[in-house]
C-alpha cells in the first residue's frame, strides 16, 4: 500500500476482484450479476471500478442519474447500464449513450415512449420497476394492465426486465416482511407475463438479499455495497474486503494546556496538558461534524486517535497524547482491517457505512492499486 503524504483514498481493485468473485459464487451459472457503481461507485471512482468490473465480465452495471452513464459511456464502458433513476428531460441523451431506463410511473413510460418514438426507436429496452413495499419509486401490481395496454400500442421499446427493491433483507427481525415482499413479487411477475405475452428478466435482490434469500434470485441479482467490501454478518465482514482505505497525514502537532480550548466555538476544553495533530481533511471532505467532539477516531500507528472539538471545514484535531508520532506521519481514517474500517467509524456517529464512504469528496485525490 502506498504510503500517504497528502489526503488520498487509495482503492484497491484486487478487493474489489474478491468482492466480485464471493458474491458471485453465491449465484447459479444462470443468474445474471448486476454491478451498481451510482455515486461515483460508492464514493470511490466510478470510471476505474466501472472498468474493472467490465474486465471481469459482469453481465450489467447500474447507476442512479443520467449524467452517471455518460461519464461512463465517455470513458469507454460498452456493458448495457441501466439508469434507476431517470428524469425526463434527459431521455434523449440516455438513448443517444444507449442507457436503459428504469421506468417507474405512467407519467415516466408516456413521456420516454414519446421520446424513443421521435427517435424512432424499435424495441429500445426499458426496465419496469415495481413497488413491494419500499414505497418509493414503482408501479402497483394493480397498473399492470394500464402499463400493457400502453405497450402494446407501440414497437419503440421492450421490457427486457421488470424488478422490484427489498425494504429490510439485512434484517433478520424483518423476515416475515421480505418473505411477504418477494411473494408479492412473485405475483406481480405472474401477472405480468401472463398479460403481456412474455417472459422479461425479474429480479429483486441487493447485496443482503443475495445473502439471505437464494430462492429469490431469479434471472438477475443487483449487487452495490457488497462490492465494495460490506455486507450484513460478521462472516460477510470478515470474508469481503473494503476497497477503500481513507489516508491523510499529520500537518502539525499542538501542546494544548490545561483550560485552554481547540477549535471552532471553544467546543473542546483541556482539563489538563494533552497533544493534539492537526489533520489535513474536514467536513468538505466528507468527514462531517457529527463526528467531532470524541465521537469519530483516526488510526496512527495502530492506535485510535479520538477527534478533539469540532470538525472544520478542511481540518480535524486528533488527541495524539499517548501515541508515538511526528508531522508528516501517515493517518489511517478508515481502511480495510477490522480495526479500522468504515462501518466502525460510521458507527461512532450512528450512521452507516453507505453515508460515509459516498460521502468522501471528489477534491480527495483517487490513487488506484492494482
Amino acid at each position: 500500500m502506498l504510503k500517504a503524504q497528502e489526503t488520498i483514498l487509495e482503492i484497491n481493485l484486487k478487493s474489489l476482484k474478491h468482492n466480485f468473485e464471493y458474491i458471485k459464487s453465491k449465484l447459479d451459472g444462470t443468474t445474471k450479476f448486476l454491478a451498481v457503481v451510482k455515486a461515483f461507485a460508492y464514493g470511490s471512482d466510478a470510471v476505474e471500478v466501472a472498468k474493472s468490473l467490465q474486465e471481469l465480465d459482469v453481465d450489467y452495471l447500474a447507476v442512479a442519474y443520467v449524467s452517471e452513464g455518460v461519464v461512463l459511456r465517455d470513458a469507454g464502458i460498452t456493458k448495457p447500464i441501466i439508469v434507476l433513476h431517470p428524469q425526463a428531460v434527459n431521455f434523449a441523451t440516455l438513448i443517444d449513450r444507449c442507457l436503459e431506463p428504469s421506468i417507474y410511473n405512467a407519467k415516466v413510460l408516456n413521456e420516454f415512449i414519446k421520446i424513443a418514438s421521435l427517435k424512432q426507436q424499435t424495441n429500445y429496452p426499458i426496465h419496469i420497476k415495481f413497488n413491494t413495499g419500499l414505497n418509493r419509486l414503482g408501479f402497483w401490481e394493480s397498473d399492470i394492465n394500464f402499463i400493457v395496454d400502453i405497450l402494446k400500442n407501440t414497437n419503440s421499446v421492450n421490457v427486457i426486465s421488470i424488478f422490484s427493491h427489498l425494504v429490510a433483507s439485512e434484517d433478520i427481525n424483518e423476515r416475515e416482511f421480505t418473505l411477504a415482499q418477494i411473494k408479492t413479487f412473485e405475483s406481480i411477475v405472474k401477472n405480468f407475463i401472463t398479460t403481456i405475452g412474455y417472459k422479461p428478466w425479474i429480479h429483486i435482490c441487493n447485496t443482503s438479499g443475495i445473502f439471505n434469500y437464494p430462492e429469490a434470485h431469479f434471472d438477475m441479482v443487483r449487487c452495490g455495497i457488497g462490492l465494495y467490501g460490506f455486507g450484513n454478518s460478521e462472516k460477510e465482514h470478515k470474508t469481503l474486503l473494503p476497497i477503500a482505505t481513507l489516508k491523510t497525514i499529520i500537518s502539525q502537532i499542538h501542546i494544548v494546556e490545561k483550560g485552554e480550548t481547540v477549535g471552532y466555538n471553544r467546543a473542546f476544553k483541556s482539563d489538563g496538558d494533552i497533544k493534539t495533530a492537526t489533520l489535513p481533511i474536514g467536513h468538505a471532505d466528507g468527514i462531517g461534524r457529527q463526528y467531532g467532539n470524541g465521537k469519530g477516531f483516526v488510526i496512527i500507528h495502530s492506535k485510535r486517535a479520538p477527534i478533539v472539538g469540532n470538525v472544520c471545514m478542511d481540518m480535524i484535531m486528533v488527541d495524539i497524547t499517548n501515541i508515538e508520532c511526528k508531522e508528516g506521519d501517515e493517518v489511517i481514517v478508515f481502511g480495510d482491517s477490522l480495526s479500522s474500517n468504515a462501518r466502525d467509524f460510521a458507527k461512532s456517529a450512528q450512521t452507516i457505512s453507505y453515508e460515509i464512504i459516498t460521502a468522501i469528496s471528489q477534491r480527495i485525490k483517487r490513487v488506484i492499486s492494482k
